[in-house]
């Protein structure tokens, strides 16, 4: 006979909602706003002489799904792509 309990349901605690709503909304004067296909990326002014010449990626391979950084600027790299230094 099959269980009648239905699965574990996944939730959102109010903080987690507070923190993506803020991150969703993080658009002030000095960061850069990109938009594409509905998405949008916001990058702090901190970050933007780093990350000049980059792009961001998404792969979905076997080893597994990710979004990567490809940053013609950096002089080394951890082998997933989601870190890099910069001289």
């Amino acid at each position: 006979m099959a269980s009648s309990t239905p699965p574990a349901q996944f939730a959102l605690t109010e903080r987690a909602a507070h923190r993506i709503a803020e991150i969703a909304a993080a658009s002030s004067p000095g960061k850069l706003v990109i938009e594409r296909g509905g998405a949008r990326v916001v990058v702090d002014p901190a970050s933007l002489d780093l990350l000049a010449g980059s792009e961001l990626d998404y792969t979905d391979e076997l080893m597994g799904a990710h979004f990567a950084v490809r940053n013609p600027n950096a002089t080394s790299a951890c082998g997933c792509g989601t870190s890099f230094s910069v001289d």
